[in-house]
């Protein structure tokens, strides 16, 4: 099938050439082919200056980054079969590091396919379109996982605002299957279950799963405090692995009855308080009465969600890990994480560094994490490496 050309300027392929996939609107020769030619979401032929290929990509000429790459062959078309063909390369990672189907199944341009998240919870689907060359594919996506996985449900969970970049409206939907209530999660034996249709992101965060475990390696007979628990996976995993207390802490309430249920559910409802409160004004208490805890996990929202707020938001992360050190005690485990794309792991440990002396303690990196596999980073775009994570011990002088 002939398709229509997209030609970059003069020397703009360099960075496409050593693998990655974005193509900015001022890289691309309006000249030789305006942006106003393409409709949203339209496959076209990425070519060199000279008209050498680069590869077939979704355009859209009304976003900054106007085509994304899907595939290195020009004659590639993206069809059923082409999302077959990535669905059984990303199936084919996830049956190998996971005994259960329970994972993110599918991570974007970590998996060559740019603008669509796939969930997996047992018989059940969640996607996320976030680029107008998935959205214009949805009946070919939903046909490829009908295909190779025969769920029982699919649900589209189109309400993230980065649609909006894209021009795109936000909504959730089942596309196919009946409308499950919740969504189950074996997470390593532990059993979660969170809202099918208004859980947070697409409703977990499988992509801490490993991080979770190793920070389940310090907990038996320790007090735990988990801050930004969401539905409780840290807390209940930590409680399963022996702490001797843990306290759950979240801002929403409607959180906080999902951790006391998963708790419930898994047999340690009796070790697991749920907390509803500020984080940091919850720190600041705790100090001011004394109350300490051996091991704390720090897992916020994105704080730098732009650029320009880097400044703003390391020095947010710093507070929040001063607080979580003046609670910790006297031989304490902290694991701070950060999921903004714009705070690398180097300034998350400047951060923690900063955070330790202010807090007059001796720290030590037990472990650096990221990620979950089922998460894989795009090996020329630091931008798909997102998540940051130290595990420290924080001694007293």
């Amino acid at each position: 099938m002939d398709q229509p050309t997209l030609t970059l300027r003069n020397n703009e392929e360099r960075r496409l050439r050593a693998g990655h996939l974005w193509v900015f609107s001022n890289e691309v020769d309006i000249k030789k082919t305006p942006l106003t030619g393409f409709a949203p979401g339209q496959s076209a032929v990425v070519t060199a200056s000279r008209g050498r290929p680069i590869g077939v990509a979704t355009v859209n000429p009304g976003s900054l980054i106007c085509a994304r790459i899907m595939d290195r062959d020009p004659q590639t078309v993206i069809d059923t079969d082409f999302f077959r063909s990535r669905l059984r390369d990303a199936l084919a990672l996830r049956e190998r590091l996971y005994a259960t189907p329970h994972y993110r199944l599918l991570f974007s341009e970590g998996d060559h396919a740019p603008g669509l998240v796939l969930d997996r919870y047992g018989d059940v689907v969640v996607a996320q379109l976030t680029t107008a060359g998935m959205d214009r594919r949805r009946e070919e996506i939903v046909a490829a996982i009908v295909a190779e996985l025969a769920p029982k449900t699919i649900i589209f969970r189109n309400d993230a605002t980065i649609r909006d970049l894209e021009g795109l409206p936000r909504g959730v939907e089942t596309v196919h299957g009946p409308t499950p209530d919740t969504l189950t999660v074996n997470e390593d034996g532990a059993i979660f279950e969170v809202p099918a249709l208004s859980g947070q992101k697409t409703g977990w965060f499988y992509d801490m799963r490993e991080n979770r475990t190793r920070l389940c390696r310090l907990t038996p007979g320790r007090t735990v405090l988990d801050l930004f628990a969401y539905a409780g996976a840290f807390s209940v995993r930590a409680a399963l692995a022996g702490a001797a207390a843990v306290t759950c802490l979240d801002s929403s309430e409607t959180a906080c009855a999902m951790a006391r249920d998963n708790a419930v559910r898994n047999g340690v409802g009796d070790k697991v308080a749920t907390v509803r409160a500020d984080a940091a004004a919850f720190l600041e208490a705790c100090a001011a009465e004394g109350r300490t805890f051996d091991v704390v996990s720090l897992d916020p929202p994105a704080l730098v969600k732009r650029k320009k707020d880097l400044e703003a938001g390391l020095r947010a992360y710093e507070r929040l890990n001063r607080l979580a050190m003046d609670v910790l005690a006297d031989d304490g485990i902290l694991m701070t994480c950060s999921c903004s794309q714009h705070v690398d792991a180097w300034e998350l440990r400047r951060v923690a560094l900063r955070a330790a002396m202010a807090a007059g303690r001796r720290g030590q990196i037990l472990e650096q994490g990221h990620q979950g596999p089922d998460h894989p980073a795009h090996p020329a775009m630091a931008e798909t490496d997102y998540l940051k994570s130290f595990i420290l011990r924080l001694i007293r002088p």
